[in-house]
């Protein structure tokens, strides 16, 4: 099968269009035929060797942590999925013809394999930072750099709960975060009283990793009330850095209830072929995304 490897760390030229072996799934797990696999931050973080921590690999490594796909094994002990069933989930070397998936749901009816690829990792985020800020029903949100995915799940997911929310972006987004619910504003130089024009900010959220941890705490008054995906030196603010996923089962079921309820949409950008994985990570880590950008095969 065709899959994407890197031998080395560093930049989008380690990434290699290689034949590899097929894997399998073993208990617990399912094997699917990938259609498309989302592209995360994450995914170049660890390329470029940035979070092992969290994402302990060993070299050579496939890339790729989303997929969308058709089941063609089921592994011992697994139930309620069978082969032929379209699902998304969150596995390993998703960049790939087949991928093994630890976590899965049913694709949302009327979603394309493109769509669908493009919500675990960035639904599992959303919801994982929305509760660890401890925002509340009736207060203020701020989030900064909120067009990319995460920032478009963040938004919608926050507003269902009848969260306000106040949003940085590029100058071309304001209109995109702004149709989300939002009250956008530009970043850039005097952004901070952009913000405080806009409205009180009971808490915020990091997710470009654009250096402006002291000044969200400045905002929220409180490092307790911030909280980074983005910035590993958030904690010498006192502010927390969120890396590890929580339940991505409860993400992708909680996922799909909301996309059902027309509650979540986030689009897709551009969708890439396999062989241009490092084109991809090119435009990933030049930010300005407005929603998801995935990999097709």
């Amino acid at each position: 099968m065709r899959k994407v490897n890197f031998a080395e760390f560093g930049g989008p030229d380690v990434l290699r269009l290689i034949d590899a072996e097929e894997p399998h799934a073993g208990p617990g797990r399912i094997r699917v035929a990938v259609r498309a696999a989302g592209v995360n931050p994450v995914d170049w973080r660890v390329r470029e060797g940035q979070v092992l921590g969290a994402h302990p690999i060993e070299l050579p490594a496939g890339v790729g942590q989303d997929a969308a796909g058709v089941v063609d094994e089921v592994g011992e002990g697994v139930d309620g999925v069978e082969i032929g069933d379209h699902v998304f989930g969150e596995g390993s070397s998703t960049y790939a013809e087949f991928a093994v998936l630890s976590a899965w749901a049913r694709m949302p009816e009327g979603l394309t394999f493109e769509e669908a690829a493009g919500y675990p990792s960035v639904v599992e985020t959303a919801l994982r930072v929305i509760d660890q800020v401890g925002v509340r029903p009736g207060e203020t949100l701020l989030v900064s750099g909120a067009s990319g995915g995460v920032g478009s799940a963040v938004l919608q997911i926050a507003r269902d709960r009848g969260i306000a929310v106040i949003s940085t972006g590029g100058a071309s987004n304001q209109d995109y975060l702004r149709g989300l619910g939002a009250l956008a504003t530009t970043y850039g130089a005097g952004w901070v009283e952009r913000v405080r024009r806009l409205g009180r900010v009971d808490a915020a959220l990091d997710l470009a990793g654009s250096g402006v941890i002291r000044e969200l705490v400045e905002l929220t008054g409180d490092p307790r009330r911030v909280v980074s995906i983005a910035d590993l030196g958030a904690p010498e603010f006192g502010v927390r850095f969120s890396g590890v996923a929580g339940s991505v089962p409860e993400a992708l079921a909680e996922a799909a209830r909301l996309i059902a309820r027309g509650k979540l949409n986030i689009p897709v950008e551009k969708a890439y072929p396999l062989a241009e994985a490092a084109a991809a990570h090119v435009d990933s880590q030049a930010g300005h995304t407005r929603g998801r950008r995935v990999v097709v095969i």
